[in-house]
Protein backbone atom coordinates (compact mmCIF):
# COMPACT_ATOMS: atom_id res chain seq x y z
CA UNK A 1 0.00 0.00 0.00
CA UNK A 2 1.67 3.41 -0.76
CA UNK A 3 1.46 6.77 0.84
CA UNK A 4 -2.08 7.51 -0.79
CA UNK A 5 -4.00 4.27 0.90
CA UNK A 6 -4.27 2.56 -2.56
CA UNK A 7 -2.93 -1.10 -3.17
CA UNK A 8 0.49 -0.94 -5.16
CA UNK A 9 3.59 -3.02 -5.91
CA UNK A 10 6.86 -3.53 -4.69
CA UNK A 11 10.09 -4.75 -7.07
CA UNK A 12 12.56 -6.68 -5.42
CA UNK A 13 15.54 -6.65 -7.27
CA UNK A 14 18.71 -9.61 -6.22
CA UNK A 15 21.69 -8.21 -7.36
CA UNK A 16 24.58 -11.28 -6.93
CA UNK A 17 28.00 -10.34 -6.16
CA UNK A 18 30.55 -11.27 -9.05
CA UNK A 19 33.07 -13.54 -8.33
CA UNK A 20 35.63 -13.44 -11.00
CA UNK A 21 35.16 -10.02 -12.92
CA UNK A 22 35.43 -6.45 -12.26
CA UNK A 23 31.94 -4.74 -12.88
CA UNK A 24 31.79 -1.54 -13.98
CA UNK A 25 29.55 1.22 -15.60
CA UNK A 26 29.06 2.57 -18.64
CA UNK A 27 31.79 5.34 -18.10
CA UNK A 28 34.15 2.93 -16.65
CA UNK A 29 33.81 3.68 -12.87
CA UNK A 30 33.59 0.66 -10.27
CA UNK A 31 31.89 0.99 -7.01
CA UNK A 32 31.68 -0.93 -3.84
CA UNK A 33 28.96 -1.50 -1.48
CA UNK A 34 29.77 -1.20 1.96
CA UNK A 35 27.13 -1.56 4.39
CA UNK A 36 24.13 1.29 3.26
CA UNK A 37 27.02 3.34 1.30
CA UNK A 38 28.38 2.89 -1.80
CA UNK A 39 32.13 4.07 -2.43
CA UNK A 40 33.77 4.65 -5.87
CA UNK A 41 36.87 2.82 -6.19
CA UNK A 42 40.10 4.57 -7.36
CA UNK A 43 44.04 3.87 -7.72
CA UNK A 44 45.06 1.23 -5.58
CA UNK A 45 41.93 0.36 -3.88
CA UNK A 46 40.69 -0.71 -7.39
CA UNK A 47 43.78 -2.07 -8.22
CA UNK A 48 43.93 -4.23 -5.04
CA UNK A 49 40.25 -5.52 -6.04
CA UNK A 50 41.48 -6.52 -9.46
CA UNK A 51 44.10 -8.72 -7.99
CA UNK A 52 41.48 -10.03 -5.19
CA UNK A 53 38.99 -10.65 -8.19
CA UNK A 54 41.75 -13.03 -10.27
CA UNK A 55 41.71 -10.35 -13.12
CA UNK A 56 45.16 -8.92 -12.41
CA UNK A 57 48.11 -10.77 -11.35
CA UNK A 58 50.93 -9.18 -9.18
CA UNK A 59 53.07 -11.37 -9.84
CA UNK A 60 52.74 -11.31 -13.40
CA UNK A 61 53.51 -7.07 -13.58
CA UNK A 62 56.96 -5.91 -14.19
CA UNK A 63 59.50 -4.92 -11.60
CA UNK A 64 61.22 -1.80 -12.92
CA UNK A 65 63.83 -2.35 -10.94
CA UNK A 66 65.95 -5.45 -10.83
CA UNK A 67 67.80 -7.23 -13.52
CA UNK A 68 68.90 -10.66 -14.50
CA UNK A 69 72.50 -9.71 -12.87
CA UNK A 70 70.43 -9.69 -9.57
CA UNK A 71 69.26 -12.60 -9.33
CA UNK A 72 70.83 -15.85 -7.23
CA UNK A 73 72.80 -17.55 -10.09
CA UNK A 74 72.91 -20.39 -7.71
CA UNK A 75 69.33 -20.62 -7.22
CA UNK A 76 68.60 -20.29 -11.06
CA UNK A 77 70.89 -23.18 -11.48
CA UNK A 78 69.54 -25.36 -8.71
CA UNK A 79 65.62 -24.28 -10.58
CA UNK A 80 66.70 -25.10 -14.34
CA UNK A 81 68.03 -28.45 -12.73
CA UNK A 82 64.74 -29.54 -11.54
CA UNK A 83 63.02 -29.08 -14.50
CA UNK A 84 65.53 -30.74 -17.12
CA UNK A 85 66.54 -27.03 -18.32
CA UNK A 86 70.26 -27.41 -17.81
CA UNK A 87 71.83 -27.01 -20.95
CA UNK A 88 69.37 -23.46 -21.93
CA UNK A 89 70.08 -20.00 -20.58
CA UNK A 90 69.00 -18.22 -17.67
CA UNK A 91 67.13 -15.43 -20.70
CA UNK A 92 66.04 -18.76 -22.02
CA UNK A 93 64.31 -20.55 -19.03
CA UNK A 94 62.78 -17.18 -17.57
CA UNK A 95 61.26 -16.08 -20.89
CA UNK A 96 60.14 -19.29 -21.66
CA UNK A 97 58.43 -19.38 -17.92
CA UNK A 98 56.80 -15.99 -18.31
CA UNK A 99 59.06 -14.71 -15.48
CA UNK A 100 60.51 -11.66 -18.09
CA UNK A 101 58.09 -9.57 -20.04
CA UNK A 102 58.11 -6.27 -22.22
CA UNK A 103 57.17 -3.01 -21.40
CA UNK A 104 57.86 0.06 -23.22
CA UNK A 105 60.14 -1.90 -25.28
CA UNK A 106 62.13 -3.68 -22.92
CA UNK A 107 62.02 -6.68 -21.36
CA UNK A 108 61.86 -6.58 -17.63
CA UNK A 109 61.43 -9.14 -15.00
CA UNK A 110 58.66 -9.93 -13.33
CA UNK A 111 57.77 -9.21 -9.89
CA UNK A 112 57.26 -13.06 -9.27
CA UNK A 113 61.09 -13.75 -10.99
CA UNK A 114 62.19 -11.21 -8.01
CA UNK A 115 60.26 -12.53 -5.50
CA UNK A 116 61.79 -16.00 -6.47
CA UNK A 117 64.89 -15.94 -7.40
CA UNK A 118 66.66 -12.58 -6.44
CA UNK A 119 70.11 -12.60 -4.31
CA UNK A 120 68.42 -9.54 -1.90
CA UNK A 121 64.68 -9.97 -2.10
CA UNK A 122 64.34 -7.52 0.24
CA UNK A 123 65.81 -5.21 -1.54
CA UNK A 124 63.14 -5.11 -4.22
CA UNK A 125 60.17 -6.42 -1.42
CA UNK A 126 61.23 -4.76 2.05
CA UNK A 127 58.51 -7.23 3.45
CA UNK A 128 59.44 -10.73 1.97
CA UNK A 129 60.38 -11.73 5.13
CA UNK A 130 59.65 -14.27 7.87
CA UNK A 131 59.44 -12.74 11.57
CA UNK A 132 59.50 -15.39 14.15
CA UNK A 133 58.26 -14.28 17.54
CA UNK A 134 58.67 -16.22 20.91
CA UNK A 135 56.59 -14.97 24.05
CA UNK A 136 56.99 -16.48 27.62
CA UNK A 137 53.81 -17.39 28.62
CA UNK A 138 50.01 -17.18 26.53
CA UNK A 139 49.76 -13.97 25.95
CA UNK A 140 52.11 -10.88 24.46
CA UNK A 141 53.05 -8.42 27.46
CA UNK A 142 54.23 -4.79 26.59
CA UNK A 143 55.83 -2.22 28.21
CA UNK A 144 57.80 -3.37 31.43
CA UNK A 145 56.30 -6.61 31.22
CA UNK A 146 57.02 -7.46 27.84
CA UNK A 147 57.61 -10.78 27.48
CA UNK A 148 59.62 -12.03 23.78
CA UNK A 149 62.32 -14.07 24.39
CA UNK A 150 63.20 -14.54 20.72
CA UNK A 151 62.94 -12.35 17.71
CA UNK A 152 64.39 -13.14 14.91
CA UNK A 153 63.86 -12.16 10.93
CA UNK A 154 64.66 -14.60 8.38
CA UNK A 155 65.00 -12.49 4.87
CA UNK A 156 65.41 -14.78 1.65
CA UNK A 157 63.92 -15.44 -1.94
CA UNK A 158 61.09 -17.62 -1.86
CA UNK A 159 62.54 -21.32 -1.84
CA UNK A 160 65.02 -20.54 0.79
CA UNK A 161 63.14 -18.77 3.00
CA UNK A 162 60.67 -21.58 3.16
CA UNK A 163 63.62 -24.08 3.95
CA UNK A 164 65.27 -22.06 6.15
CA UNK A 165 62.10 -21.15 8.12
CA UNK A 166 62.08 -24.70 8.36
CA UNK A 167 65.52 -25.50 9.66
CA UNK A 168 64.48 -22.42 12.05
CA UNK A 169 61.61 -23.87 13.46
CA UNK A 170 62.33 -27.00 14.04
CA UNK A 171 65.07 -26.28 16.85
CA UNK A 172 62.81 -24.19 18.62
CA UNK A 173 59.87 -26.38 18.93
CA UNK A 174 59.72 -28.87 22.30
CA UNK A 175 58.96 -32.31 22.35
CA UNK A 176 56.81 -33.98 25.24
CA UNK A 177 57.66 -37.92 26.76
CA UNK A 178 54.98 -39.72 28.56
CA UNK A 179 54.08 -43.64 28.81
CA UNK A 180 52.41 -44.83 26.47
CA UNK A 181 49.62 -46.89 28.54
CA UNK A 182 49.36 -49.50 25.41
CA UNK A 183 52.78 -50.39 25.03
CA UNK A 184 54.35 -49.80 28.91
CA UNK A 185 56.92 -47.91 26.99
CA UNK A 186 57.94 -44.36 26.83
CA UNK A 187 57.29 -42.45 23.14
CA UNK A 188 58.10 -38.80 22.85
CA UNK A 189 56.21 -36.77 20.66
CA UNK A 190 56.86 -33.54 18.70
CA UNK A 191 55.30 -30.18 20.12
CA UNK A 192 52.68 -29.86 16.65
CA UNK A 193 52.85 -32.80 13.82
CA UNK A 194 55.94 -31.11 11.47
CA UNK A 195 53.78 -31.30 8.73
CA UNK A 196 51.01 -29.57 10.04
CA UNK A 197 53.70 -26.37 10.78
CA UNK A 198 55.50 -26.30 7.78
CA UNK A 199 52.54 -26.37 5.29
CA UNK A 200 51.00 -23.75 7.07
CA UNK A 201 54.28 -21.72 6.63
CA UNK A 202 54.27 -22.98 2.79
CA UNK A 203 50.59 -21.85 2.28
CA UNK A 204 51.59 -18.26 3.59
CA UNK A 205 54.48 -17.70 1.45
CA UNK A 206 52.80 -19.20 -1.89
CA UNK A 207 49.25 -17.51 -1.06
CA UNK A 208 50.19 -14.01 0.61
CA UNK A 209 49.10 -11.19 -1.02
CA UNK A 210 52.81 -9.81 -2.11
CA UNK A 211 50.43 -6.17 -3.09
CA UNK A 212 50.11 -5.46 0.26
CA UNK A 213 53.49 -3.93 0.96
CA UNK A 214 53.11 -3.06 4.97
CA UNK A 215 53.01 -6.76 6.14
CA UNK A 216 55.45 -9.67 6.21
CA UNK A 217 54.60 -13.28 7.23
CA UNK A 218 54.54 -13.30 11.30
CA UNK A 219 55.13 -16.72 13.20
CA UNK A 220 54.75 -16.35 16.54
CA UNK A 221 54.93 -18.56 19.41
CA UNK A 222 53.48 -19.07 22.54
CA UNK A 223 53.45 -21.52 25.52
CA UNK A 224 50.32 -23.09 24.09
CA UNK A 225 49.98 -22.07 20.79
CA UNK A 226 51.80 -21.70 17.80
CA UNK A 227 49.98 -18.74 14.83
CA UNK A 228 51.01 -18.30 10.87
CA UNK A 229 49.88 -14.46 10.05
CA UNK A 230 49.95 -14.42 5.86
CA UNK A 231 48.77 -10.83 4.43
CA UNK A 232 46.30 -10.51 2.50
CA UNK A 233 42.77 -12.26 2.71
CA UNK A 234 42.14 -15.31 1.50
CA UNK A 235 41.98 -15.72 -2.15
CA UNK A 236 38.44 -15.59 -3.99
CA UNK A 237 36.26 -18.34 -3.59
CA UNK A 238 38.04 -19.66 -0.38
CA UNK A 239 36.97 -18.51 2.73
CA UNK A 240 37.74 -20.44 6.42
CA UNK A 241 34.83 -22.97 6.11
CA UNK A 242 35.54 -24.10 2.95
CA UNK A 243 39.09 -23.92 2.97
CA UNK A 244 39.91 -27.91 3.47
CA UNK A 245 37.92 -28.55 -0.19
CA UNK A 246 38.35 -25.31 -2.10
CA UNK A 247 41.57 -24.40 -3.97
CA UNK A 248 42.32 -21.42 -5.15
CA UNK A 249 45.84 -19.81 -6.22
CA UNK A 250 46.33 -15.79 -5.67
CA UNK A 251 49.84 -16.14 -7.50
CA UNK A 252 49.76 -19.29 -9.76
CA UNK A 253 53.05 -18.78 -11.20
CA UNK A 254 55.18 -18.79 -7.94
CA UNK A 255 53.09 -21.57 -6.91
CA UNK A 256 54.34 -23.77 -10.10
CA UNK A 257 57.94 -22.93 -9.21
CA UNK A 258 57.45 -23.86 -5.76
CA UNK A 259 55.55 -27.04 -6.51
CA UNK A 260 59.02 -27.62 -8.41
CA UNK A 261 60.92 -27.21 -5.85
CA UNK A 262 58.81 -29.78 -3.71
CA UNK A 263 57.19 -28.10 -1.49
CA UNK A 264 53.58 -26.74 -2.43
CA UNK A 265 51.16 -29.99 -3.07
CA UNK A 266 48.51 -28.71 -6.50
CA UNK A 267 45.80 -30.97 -4.90
CA UNK A 268 45.08 -29.61 -1.99
CA UNK A 269 45.75 -31.76 0.21
CA UNK A 270 47.86 -30.13 2.31
CA UNK A 271 45.25 -28.45 4.39
CA UNK A 272 43.19 -31.44 4.54
CA UNK A 273 46.37 -33.39 6.20
CA UNK A 274 46.86 -30.47 8.71
CA UNK A 275 43.65 -31.73 9.86
CA UNK A 276 44.02 -35.04 9.96
CA UNK A 277 48.06 -34.79 11.63
CA UNK A 278 46.59 -32.85 14.54
CA UNK A 279 43.45 -35.04 15.01
CA UNK A 280 46.32 -38.43 14.87
CA UNK A 281 48.31 -36.11 17.52
CA UNK A 282 45.34 -35.75 19.79
CA UNK A 283 45.21 -32.29 19.56
CA UNK A 284 42.86 -29.24 18.72
CA UNK A 285 41.77 -29.07 14.94
CA UNK A 286 43.35 -26.05 13.50
CA UNK A 287 41.67 -23.02 13.46
CA UNK A 288 41.58 -20.27 10.17
CA UNK A 289 40.46 -16.93 11.28
CA UNK A 290 40.53 -14.00 8.69
CA UNK A 291 40.09 -10.29 9.12
CA UNK A 292 40.51 -7.25 6.06
CA UNK A 293 44.32 -7.70 6.35
CA UNK A 294 45.38 -11.03 6.93
CA UNK A 295 44.42 -14.69 7.50
CA UNK A 296 46.21 -16.68 10.52
CA UNK A 297 46.33 -19.85 11.17
CA UNK A 298 46.28 -21.53 15.07
CA UNK A 299 47.82 -24.70 16.09
CA UNK A 300 47.29 -25.65 19.85
CA UNK A 301 49.27 -28.15 21.22
CA UNK A 302 47.49 -29.18 24.32
CA UNK A 303 50.02 -28.30 26.86
CA UNK A 304 48.05 -28.54 29.77
CA UNK A 305 46.62 -32.11 29.52
CA UNK A 306 50.41 -33.60 28.16
CA UNK A 307 51.82 -31.67 31.22
CA UNK A 308 49.34 -34.19 33.27
CA UNK A 309 50.14 -37.13 31.10
CA UNK A 310 53.94 -36.81 31.30
CA UNK A 311 55.70 -39.03 33.13
CA UNK A 312 59.00 -37.38 35.05
CA UNK A 313 61.69 -39.63 33.86
CA UNK A 314 64.82 -40.85 36.43
CA UNK A 315 67.86 -40.43 34.41
CA UNK A 316 68.82 -43.85 34.24
CA UNK A 317 65.66 -43.84 32.17
CA UNK A 318 66.62 -40.75 30.06
CA UNK A 319 70.02 -42.56 29.44
CA UNK A 320 68.50 -45.60 28.13
CA UNK A 321 66.16 -43.63 26.01
CA UNK A 322 69.58 -41.99 24.45
CA UNK A 323 71.06 -44.95 23.94
CA UNK A 324 67.78 -46.57 22.11
CA UNK A 325 67.88 -43.32 20.00
CA UNK A 326 71.67 -43.18 18.90
CA UNK A 327 71.50 -46.95 18.78
CA UNK A 328 68.26 -46.46 15.93
CA UNK A 329 70.19 -43.87 14.31
CA UNK A 330 73.63 -46.74 14.20
CA UNK A 331 71.42 -49.10 13.15
CA UNK A 332 70.18 -46.24 10.04
CA UNK A 333 66.15 -46.13 11.29
CA UNK A 334 64.99 -43.35 9.40
CA UNK A 335 62.41 -41.32 12.30
CA UNK A 336 60.68 -38.79 9.39
CA UNK A 337 59.48 -36.49 11.75
CA UNK A 338 60.94 -36.89 14.91
CA UNK A 339 63.19 -34.47 15.82
CA UNK A 340 65.26 -36.09 18.53
CA UNK A 341 67.45 -33.95 20.88
CA UNK A 342 70.57 -35.19 19.46
CA UNK A 343 69.56 -34.08 15.94
CA UNK A 344 68.45 -30.96 17.50
CA UNK A 345 71.71 -30.55 19.28
CA UNK A 346 73.73 -31.18 15.80
CA UNK A 347 71.28 -28.74 13.95
CA UNK A 348 72.39 -25.73 16.44
CA UNK A 349 76.11 -27.00 16.07
CA UNK A 350 75.88 -26.46 12.13
CA UNK A 351 74.12 -23.53 12.36
CA UNK A 352 77.13 -22.09 14.94
CA UNK A 353 80.28 -24.14 14.96
CA UNK A 354 81.57 -22.29 17.61
CA UNK A 355 78.49 -22.10 20.30
CA UNK A 356 79.21 -23.16 23.77
CA UNK A 357 77.47 -25.68 25.70
CA UNK A 358 76.05 -23.27 27.90
CA UNK A 359 74.35 -21.44 24.80
CA UNK A 360 72.95 -24.81 23.48
CA UNK A 361 71.36 -25.28 26.61
CA UNK A 362 69.90 -22.06 26.52
CA UNK A 363 68.95 -22.11 22.43
CA UNK A 364 67.19 -25.64 23.25
CA UNK A 365 65.56 -24.97 26.99
CA UNK A 366 67.20 -28.11 28.14
CA UNK A 367 69.64 -28.32 31.58
CA UNK A 368 73.59 -27.82 31.05
CA UNK A 369 73.90 -31.54 31.94
CA UNK A 370 71.51 -33.01 29.37
CA UNK A 371 73.79 -30.76 26.71
CA UNK A 372 76.80 -32.44 28.21
CA UNK A 373 75.71 -36.21 28.25
CA UNK A 374 74.19 -35.66 24.65
CA UNK A 375 77.42 -34.42 23.19
CA UNK A 376 79.35 -37.26 25.15
CA UNK A 377 77.33 -39.63 23.28
CA UNK A 378 77.28 -38.05 19.70
CA UNK A 379 80.98 -38.18 19.78
CA UNK A 380 81.36 -41.94 20.70
CA UNK A 381 78.85 -42.20 17.89
CA UNK A 382 81.49 -40.74 16.06
CA UNK A 383 78.85 -38.06 15.31
CA UNK A 384 80.53 -35.16 16.52
CA UNK A 385 84.12 -33.92 17.21
CA UNK A 386 85.87 -31.28 18.91
CA UNK A 387 88.59 -29.29 17.52
CA UNK A 388 90.66 -26.72 18.69
CA UNK A 389 90.67 -25.35 22.87
CA UNK A 390 87.57 -25.20 24.49
CA UNK A 391 87.57 -21.00 24.55
CA UNK A 392 88.77 -20.95 21.01
CA UNK A 393 87.54 -24.46 19.43
CA UNK A 394 84.84 -25.26 17.01
CA UNK A 395 81.96 -28.21 17.12
CA UNK A 396 82.72 -30.68 13.56
CA UNK A 397 79.39 -32.59 13.11
CA UNK A 398 80.49 -35.77 11.29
Amino acid sequence: MNANGEDDRLLLLHIRPSIDQIIRTTNDSTFLRIGDRTKELKGMDLRNLEYNKNTRHYEDECNTDAEIEDLDENLIAEYKHRIGADDLSTHQVLKARGFIRRIHGEEKLTNAAVLLFASTVTQFFSNCRIRFIRYDGTSAEVGTRMNIIKDVNIEEPLPRLIEKAKQFLSIQLREFTALDPKTGQFKTQPEYPEFAWLEGIVNAVTHREYALSGNYIRVTMYDDRLEILSPGKLPNLVTVDNIQETRFSRNPQIARVLTEFGFVRELNEGVKRIYSDMKEQNLESPIYTETEQAVTLILKNNIEQRNKMTTKLTLDQRLDQADQGLDQADQGTDQVGLETTENRILAVIKNNPQITQVQIAEELNISKSQVKYYIGKLSKAHRLAREGTSQKGKWIVL
